[in-house]
C-alpha cells in the first residue's frame, strides 16, 4: 500500500501537479490595506474573513464579516480558525493583543511611507508563501513610481505648483510631513504647502491657505457639484489662484491616496495628471 501511495505521488509530480505551501491556509484581515495586498498576491481563496471597511477588491465584499475596523468580533474571528489575523495601527492593538493571548498569530502592519510598504508587502508575501507574487507587484510599483518621478526630475523645485491637500473640511484638515500624501505630492512633482505643519495629518488654518496661495487644491474626500465653486464660499478663497485657474480637484478616490496598498501608486500617477494638468 504504501509503495503504491508513493507512486501515485511520484505521478502527479510528473504531471506538473504542484502542492502549494499555503493550499490549506487562512487568513482574516481587519484592514482594508491589508485586505487588498493579500487579493494582489492571489490569496482570494485562503482570505476567510475581513472587516466591514474592507471593499476592495469586490470579491473582498463577498468574504465574511468579522466586525469593523475598529470593533471586530473576536468570537467570530476565533470560529474562523485563521492562520494569520492582519491588523493596522494603534486602534487595532487592543483586538491584536487579545487574539495573541488566544494564541492565535497576528501580523500588524501599519507603514508610513512608500519604502515601508514595499517591505510590507514582501513581509506578507514571505509569511503567505507568495515570495515571487510580491517581488513582481514590488517591481511593478516600483516601475510606476520612476515612470512619474522621470518626468519631473528636470524641474527646479521652485517652479513645481504648490499644493493644498484637504484631508477635511470641518475643522479645515491638510496632510503635513511624514503623510503619504506629502510623499505622493513630492514624488508627483509638486510641493505641499503643508511642508511644515506639525504633524502627519493635523489641523490647518484657513488663513494660512490664503496665505500659501497654492496652485492647485485637491480635496481627499468626495464632494457634490463644482469643488471650486463649494470653496468660494469661504472668506477669501475665491482670490487663489487654485480656484481662479479651475484647478480645484475633487475627483480623485480618496482610497487610492490614503490608504498604504499597492494602489497608492494610482494616486501617484493620478495626482500628477491634476497637477500637469494643462502645463
Amino acid at each position: 500500500m504504501r509503495t503504491l501511495l508513493t507512486l501515485i505521488f511520484f505521478f502527479l509530480l510528473s504531471t506538473g501537479v504542484c502542492f502549494s505551501q499555503d493550499a490549506s491556509a487562512r487568513y482574516v484581515s481587519l484592514a482594508p490595506s491589508s485586505t487588498e495586498i493579500l487579493f494582489a498576491l492571489g490569496l482570494d481563496k485562503e482570505i476567510v474573513g475581513v472587516s466591514s471597511y474592507c471593499d476592495y477588491p469586490a470579491q473582498a465584499r463577498l468574504k465574511e464579516i468579522v466586525g469593523t475596523f475598529s470593533q471586530p468580533n473576536i468570537e467570530k474571528i476565533v470560529s474562523l480558525k485563521p492562520d494569520i489575523v492582519f491588523c493596522a495601527g494603534i486602534e487595532q492593538a487592543p483586538v491584536a493583543a487579545q487574539l495573541k493571548r488566544l494564541g492565535i498569530k497576528v501580523v500588524t502592519h501599519e507603514p508610513k511611507n512608500i519604502k515601508e510598504l514595499l517591505d510590507s508587502i514582501k513581509e506578507i508575501g514571505n509569511l503567505t508563501a507568495r515570495q515571487a507574487q510580491a517581488e513582481e507587484l514590488v517591481k511593478k510599483m516600483g516601475q510606476t513610481i520612476q515612470e512619474v518621478t522621470g518626468k519631473t526630475a528636470a524641474i527646479p523645485v521652485e517652479q513645481r505648483p504648490s499644493v493644498f491637500v484637504e484631508y477635511w473640511n470641518n475643522p479645515l484638515m491638510t496632510a503635513g510631513p511624514g503623510s503619504f500624501i506629502d510623499e505622493l505630492i513630492t514624488l508627483a512633482g509638486g510641493r505641499n504647502i503643508a511642508f511644515d505643519a506639525p504633524r502627519a495629518y493635523c489641523n490647518f488654518s484657513p488663513e494660512e491657505v490664503l496665505s500659501r496661495n497654492p496652485d492647485c487644491i485637491i480635496l481627499a474626500y468626495m464632494v457634490g457639484g463644482n469643488a471650486a465653486t463649494t470653496l468660494t464660499h469661504r472668506l477669501g478663497w475665491s482670490q487663489l489662484s487654485a480656484i481662479k485657474n479651475n484647478r480645484v480637484y475633487s475627483d480623485i478616490n480618496p482610497d487610492i491616496l490614503l490608504r498604504p496598498g499597492p494602489r497608492i501608486v494610482e494616486g501617484l500617477v493620478e495626482l500628477h495628471r491634476r497637477l500637469y494638468k494643462g502645463l
